[in-house]
């Protein structure tokens, strides 16, 4: 068996092409989605990420706002800045990017997002609302990693009605939301989280149809504990910089090999990286559109 490739650039540029037309006819009506990133600091792995998504931004006609600060910045200055952006009409929503530094109280800064504006879809009051929302549409901003894996795997067909997923991790990002939305009637899937305080985790992932590594550790899901025909989707990243060139190299939480069991196999990077980058897009023009509605 080899695994068939859930190519996560491939469709996030489908989604892209898809989210152009959508912003031409909000352009048409005079509304112009604006994203912005709130950088505080120069760790170069956030500069890359945030430079991303501006790029993203121009290739579907959104307006890019940067606001980048420096690592000294007060509490209170910083939440200055995010009262100015939630009350900026350009700006249909806005990221802070992670890590902040360590003096900065993280979850103050993000709960400081107006829950509108929250184009991450990570705001405790979206969380909230998805946790109370089963059947209906939902209508707020959506967590773009988990939602990408889910977009993932519909561009290629694939239902997860009925399948038992196996999730790794219990970070914020992707392990404890991805079940809200595996687990809404319109997906149907059994979800088991497993953490650093699970027992055999190779026997849950042994009985996983599709499993979602998102520990952040490097190769830790040895393929031949896996059953034949599994979905892989290989979320976590571990980056190791080479002392001697400065290079770095990003490592997923899969060992080689797992192209040879899964049926289904998504890569990184590659795979579920550029969902979450057109996730973000996804939700400030969702947001745009019911604003214009």
């Amino acid at each position: 068996m080899t695994a068939q490739i859930l190519d996560g650039r491939a469709t996030a540029k489908a989604i892209k092409a898809d989210l152009a037309e959508r912003v031409a006819a909000l352009k048409a009506k005079g509304i112009t989605p604006g994203l912005g990133t709130v950088l505080v600091g120069a760790d170069p792995a956030s500069q890359s990420y945030v430079r991303g998504k501006h790029r993203d931004c121009e290739q579907v006609g959104i307006t890019s706002i940067q606001v980048e600060l420096p690592a000294s910045i007060t509490e209170a200055d910083l939440l200055a800045e995010l009262d100015r952006l939630n009350n900026d009409d350009a700006c249909t929503g806005y990221i802070v990017q992670l890590p902040l530094p360590k003096h900065l109280d993280t979850n103050r800064i993000l709960e400081a997002i107006s829950p509108e504006k929250d184009a991450d879809g990570l705001h405790p009051m979206n969380l909230g609302r998805l946790v109370a929302n089963v059947n209906d549409e939902v209508t707020t901003p959506l967590p773009c990693t988990p939602v990408g894996c889910v977009d993932l795997l519909a561009h290629y067909g694939l239902d997860l009605q009925g399948k038992h997923v196996v999730v790794l991790g219990r970070g914020v990002t992707i392990g404890r939301p991805i079940g809200l939305l595996l687990t809404r009637r319109a997906i149907n899937a059994t979800v088991t989280l497993c953490h650093t305080g699970t027992r055999d985790v190779h026997q849950h992932l042994a009985a996983a149809d599709v499993v979602v590594a998102a520990a952040g550790v490097k190769h830790m899901v040895d393929p031949q504990v896996l059953k034949p025909g599994v979905i892989v989707l290989d979320v976590g990243v571990t980056r190791e910089v080479d002392p001697d060139t400065g290079k770095a190299t990003i490592y997923g939480d899969v060992a080689p090999g797992v192209e040879d069991v899964a049926s289904w196999y998504s890569p990184n990077p590659g795979g579920v990286g550029p969902m979450t980058r057109v996730e973000l897009l996804q939700n400030v023009v969702r947001t745009a559109e019911q604003r214009a509605a």
